[in-house]
């Protein structure tokens, strides 16, 4: 392979990384404290537009952009939805007790970064785990709503290649708020809680507009199921292709 061919090559391989790249699994790269996976037995906890916020924490472990967001959701009763767009927020974090509002515990602060994606720009993953599971709106006065073993199917959402990310610096803490919408009346969709627990618990937007803990109905402490990833974006791939290129033809020369 001469050396133009070498370059067009890398280049096509770059160029369509994002494309390539799609649904996270374990053992895939992540850049968080640990990806909260989603409990099969858990809670879906209604997300379906701004009125319904949720929001859990996480620690990043390596400065760099997030540009990626993979989450997991159900739909109650396991009926047919569509999600249109898809917003993301990331809030700073604010540790329980913290003046002055001296709330007992950790919660979003100030919001640092804001995306609405529509259905373009995120992938419904095509995978369906498997497993009994309730449905929650909390904002249901005494938690009337908590509907145990409601529906039985969970997909995760990716949301890659996010344009003017957050860039997230190593050893502080971030929440991540998350909604969905559509067009039209749909059974609603709920984000997924989680197998793993971090920190504090999730949070929930209440009806006065204050966030309170998500605590199940057992007084189970929740958290939510979500991965943050920070892959190099694909000129920063193709500039670290094209030099090994450049070092495998340079030393083929001197061979």
């Amino acid at each position: 392979m001469n050396a133009r061919r070498i370059v067009l090559f890398v280049a096509a391989v770059a160029l369509t990384a994002g494309v390539v790249r799609g649904d996270w699994k374990p053992g895939d790269s992540y850049k968080m404290h640990f990806p909260q996976l989603p409990d099969p037995q858990g809670w879906d906890i209604e997300f379906v537009t701004s009125q319904h916020k949720v929001a859990d924490d996480w620690l990043c472990t390596e400065t760099g952009p997030v540009s990626d967001i993979h989450f997991w959701y159900s739909v109650a009763q396991d009926l047919p939805t569509r999600i249109d767009t898809v917003t993301a927020i990331i809030y700073k974090d604010v540790p329980a007790n913290s003046p002055p509002e001296l709330v007992p515990f950790s919660h979003p602060g100030e919001e640092l970064w804001r995306r609405t994606f529509d259905a373009s720009q995120f992938k419904v993953s095509d995978q369906i785990g498997i497993g009994t599971q309730g449905f929650a709106d909390p904002q249901q006065p005494n938690y009337i709503g908590w509907g145990a073993n409601d529906h039985h199917q969970f997909r995760q959402i990716n949301i890659v290649d996010i344009q003017n990310p957050l860039v997230q610096q190593q050893g502080t803490i971030y929440w991540l708020g998350l909604y969905v919408d559509w067009t039209g009346t749909q059974s609603p969709a709920g984000w997924k809680t989680s197998l793993n627990h971090f920190q504090d618990d999730a949070v929930y937007r209440t009806l006065q507009g204050s966030w309170a803990e998500l605590i199940s109905p057992a007084g189970v402490s929740l958290d939510m199921a979500f991965v943050i990833t920070t892959i190099p974006e694909p000129v920063t791939l193709l500039l670290l292709l094209l030099g090994t290129c450049g070092a495998v033809m340079t030393s083929r020369r001197r061979s």
